[in-house]
């Protein structure tokens, strides 16, 4: 009986990239895998752009380039995906822009629970990290039905970073420690007076605590796109050990190569990142 995948072209095509494919990824199991890779998915306007295509349009061809990333990430075996997907700085763009990108936002959400989808082929819980009460409503009700169906995914997980930056991020966590350490104190204090405010000492742990990224490791490796050399605000706080990369291809042009070069790169300076870790 003839094999179909032999028989079409295409399916033969595919059958021997993924034989490829998986010869290549036992060769880098040989070396360290990173726990946990971020990518600032930069260059989808200038990909459009360059392309005279509509605006938007590189957004939604940076959505498919994303799909892929995070099969080959999660073949490989990295756990943890976390992409800066809009910032709060990115609020100040043009109105229609920002309405076009929530409206792809929303219904990519949603096409994420679909049972087809990447999110249950791979057992993957959604994380959406970031000041959501910027969002529109839509976007934020669907952002939030997304992370309570896959809270009990435990395969891995993706971080979607919206309406984010660092230093929101750290603020939130400051804040959120000094209200739980002063309503502490203040519960000691039968009359209810404000004396023990002296003992309100937020510690490391207390801000590592309520940051958005609390319970994802610090990522390993962090790539941002189309050459930029800019963390723009992005995990300031967990990138000290972290490898950056900057390879010049737009977002949506991202490919296995690069990934592949990114984790060879990684395993290249594993040792002296982990000497560097060791010396705190």
């Amino acid at each position: 009986m003839e094999d179909p995948k032999v028989g079409n072209p295409s399916g033969f095509y595919a059958s021997i990239c993924n034989f490829f494919k998986r010869c290549l990824f036992g060769v880098l199991s040989f070396g360290p895998i990173p726990q946990h890779i971020a990518f600032i998915m930069d260059g989808n306007r200038r990909f459009a752009k360059c392309r005279n295509l509509k605006p938007g349009s590189g957004h939604k061809v940076g959505f498919l380039a994303l799909m892929s990333i995070l099969q080959h990430c999660y073949e490989l075996g990295v756990k943890y995906v976390t992409v800066y997907a809009f910032s709060i700085d990115n609020f100040n763009r043009k109105p229609e822009e920002v309405h076009s990108v929530m409206e792809l936002m929303q219904e990519k959400i949603e096409g994420l629970l679909k049972e087809e989808s990447i999110v249950n082929k791979y057992g993957i819980k959604v994380k959406f990290i970031g000041n959501l009460n910027l969002l529109d409503e839509p976007v934020r009700i669907a952002a939030e039905k997304a992370m309570s169906a896959t809270a009990g995914n435990t395969r891995a997980v993706l971080s979607i970073c919206v309406a984010y930056t660092c230093t929101d991020e750290i603020v939130h966590a400051v804040q959120e420690s000094y209200n739980e350490k002063r309503a502490d104190v203040l519960g000691t204090d039968l009359n209810g007076v404000d004396n023990g405010l002296e003992e309100c000492v937020v510690t490391l742990a207390d801000l590592e605590r309520h940051m958005y990224t609390a319970g994802c490791p610090d990522p390993d490796i962090l790539v941002r796109t189309s050459g930029e050399t800019r963390l723009s605000n992005f995990l300031l706080w967990q990138t000290t050990f972290c490898y950056l990369l900057a390879p010049d291809v737009l977002w949506p042009d991202i490919s296995l190569r690069h990934l592949v070069w990114a984790i060879l790169e990684y395993q290249r300076v594993y040792p002296y990142l982990e000497k560097k870790k060791q010396c705190l």
